[in-house]
């Protein structure tokens, strides 16, 4: 029961993009204002985000982001928005700043409850005929896969799982990781600025060329691991 409680009256935003990214506003409570002035709880050194931007709060059991009429506006998973609810996973655009709700337990929760199965009332039989157009569709059959869904419930659900950074790195060698981290992170930025979310926030759609730039992502951090587990191997 005080879990329920902490979770419907606290809430989490992560910094993925702007320059706070990498900050994590932990446990805030509701309610909660944005915005770059001085006295917000959640204030983000942003030129374009307004000095009292957005508000959260919660309310018949729903967490809800209201834009407070600012410049520039406020979005949630691409769109612009005057008032809406929040849950686990939404990213929230705020000037140049992108933020995603929830802590990684209530966004790997939200994936579980997403994809659990629905019961589904018995009926009748009931005759009847298919049109040949109507019999063209794909099928998605999910946890067949090592990147399936059931394994993704389970990747990144805690913090706990985030391995430790290398303690006690030289100068030289903690720039040359974060360049290596900012490379490979406006590599997943620049796919991310255009995948477009339904209102629901519970599906994307992806296009190729984001696609090919997440590949890329992956293909490089495989390089990267190949080398540093043989530094002779050449990195081309």
């Amino acid at each position: 029961m005080e879990k329920e409680e902490k979770s419907s009256t606290r809430v989490t935003f992560h910094v993925l993009e702007g320059v706070d990214k990498g900050r994590v506003y932990r446990d805030l409570n509701i309610p909660v204002s944005i915005g770059r002035e001085e006295g917000n709880s959640l204030r983000l050194n942003d030129e374009r985000v307004s000095r009292f931007h957005a508000k959260v709060q919660h309310e018949d059991g729903d967490v809800i982001i209201t834009d407070l009429e600012s410049t520039n506006g406020t979005r949630v998973n691409g769109m612009p928005v005057q008032i809406r609810r929040l849950r686990p996973g939404d990213q929230v655009g705020i000037g140049r700043s992108t933020l995603l709700f929830g802590t990684l337990e209530e966004i790997a929760n939200r994936k579980v409850a997403k994809d659990s199965p629905v019961d589904v009332p018995e009926g009748k039989t009931i005759s009847g005929s298919v049109s040949k157009e109507d019999m063209d569709f794909d099928l998605n059959i999910r946890g067949t896969s090592p990147g399936s869904d059931i394994e993704g419930f389970a990747w990144a659900s805690t913090e706990e799982e985030m391995p430790p950074l290398p303690q006690k790195l030289a100068a030289s060698q903690a720039a040359r990781l974060a360049e290596i981290f900012d490379f490979l992170h406006k590599g997943l930025s620049l796919a991310a600025d255009n995948i477009e979310a339904n209102d629901e926030g519970t599906e994307v759609t992806l296009g190729f060329s984001e696609w090919q730039m997440i590949q890329a992502v992956q293909m490089f951090l495989a390089r990267y691991m190949r080398a540093v587990a043989d530094p002779n191997q050449q990195f081309e």
